[in-house]
């Protein structure tokens, strides 16, 4: 395998840890200069599709969600975030690791997850710098 090939399939391995297939629509809300941009190309590579803008009201399967401390009502971010979602859709929740600035605390994941009736199924390290939570409306809602 060459060089570039096994780095595809690495760069495509970032957007399988997330679980995501060819032919999903992903749309990214949140989007700054500190976003990691590997993992942004892997999930368009892998998907096979560009992915939306937070502007976007197209219907999607996964909404990737770019958040740090400081960046507003999570609540809300998340609220909005599932209006978009397909059935059966997913919201990743990016946020900068421990011990990294603005850092998210995983309690407030959690309570404004539960508040917004979103269960969270897993965790992931999704990039050098950031975590994944993978957060889903309850089976009702898919």
């Amino acid at each position: 395998m060459s060089a570039t090939a096994g780095q595809a399939q690495g760069e495509r391995g970032l957007a399988e840890r997330l679980g995501l297939k060819p032919g999903q629509v992903v749309q990214e809300i949140g989007w700054d200069e500190d976003v990691e941009d590997e993992l942004r190309e892997s999930i368009e590579d892998l998907t096979g599709n560009e992915l939306l803008d937070e502007d976007s009201y197209d219907v999607v399967d996964v909404v990737l969600l770019w958040w740090r401390d400081g960046d507003g009502d999570l609540f809300d971010a998340l609220t909005s975030a599932m209006r978009v979602l397909a059935d059966g859709g997913q919201i990743w929740l990016l946020t900068p690791k421990a011990g990294r600035d603005n850092h998210v605390e995983p309690s407030d994941i959690g309570e404004d997850a539960t508040t917004a009736g979103l269960s969270q199924t897993s965790s992931i390290s999704a990039a050098p710098d950031w975590s994944g939570t993978r957060l889903v409306p309850p089976k009702g809602r898919r």
